[in-house]
């Protein structure tokens, strides 16, 4: 018996992993895909031309970031929707809007014209057949300093170099964010229960409790 029928998981499914940066998105990602057989559909990091700059000057790159998000997203949707399947996505467009958008335009960092542009270009995307919404989203979440030591541990000269308190300030949101999240049905990990790194097996509940989310009729699970 494969893992789709184990776990009574459809083989069409789309699971989505979100969650703060740092936390360790890609790492499940990839370890829920690898044991269902899907494919994955990666945030485009290493080769984001606006990344360095932003953290730089948020005020100055903000906009452009998030419209090259957006435009990523797009396209990662319209291929899984036309090629069909099941498929793991790392981050989900619901953070870029909720979180990181309406933060720096609360911030100031995002003009009003700008957020307006943003808002209006996403609102039209979602319109399209290309956007379904996910069977779960997955929400890993850890403690402010667990995220930090994750952050320092992965070395990103970029991230280093960027002031503690945003890091708390996007904890605060994104928890502030899944608490009110009812898009589709969430499944909250602790990044303390588990180690994919080491212990590869310890996906096993996490795949127990996606296929009990997806069948289930509560709207949130906890492992």
């Amino acid at each position: 018996m494969n893992a789709l029928e184990k776990y009574k998981i459809p083989k069409n499914a789309v699971i989505t992993v979100a969650g703060t940066v740092g936390v360790g998105k890609s790492t499940m990602t990839n370890a829920i895909a690898d044991s269902l057989g899907f494919e994955t559909s990666m945030e485009k990091v290493d080769t984001n031309p606006y990344l360095d700059k932003f953290y730089q000057d948020f005020e100055r790159w903000s906009f452009h970031l998030q419209i090259y998000f957006l435009a990523e997203r797009f396209k990662e949707q319209k291929r899984m929707y036309e090629k069909g399947g099941g498929f793991v996505q790392d981050r989900s467009i619901y953070e870029d809007t909720g979180i990181f958008a309406k933060m720096h335009h609360e911030k100031g960092t995002m003009t009003n014209i700008d957020y307006e542009t943003y808002t209006s270009l996403f609102e039209a995307m979602v319109m399209t057949p290309y956007f379904p919404h996910p069977d779960v989203l997955i929400y890993i979440e850890g403690s402010l300093q667990d995220i930090i030591d994750r952050i320092k541990l992965r070395g990103r000269p970029m991230e280093q170099q960027t002031p503690i308190a945003y890091w708390e300030e996007m904890h605060e949101r994104y928890e502030n964010w899944i608490n009110s999240f009812t898009t589709c049905p969430v499944l909250k990990v602790n990044i303390n229960d588990y180690d994919l790194l080491k212990n590869p097996s310890s996906v096993e509940p996490i795949l127990k409790h996606i296929g009990k989310t997806i069948n289930g009729n509560k709207n949130l699970q906890h492992i």
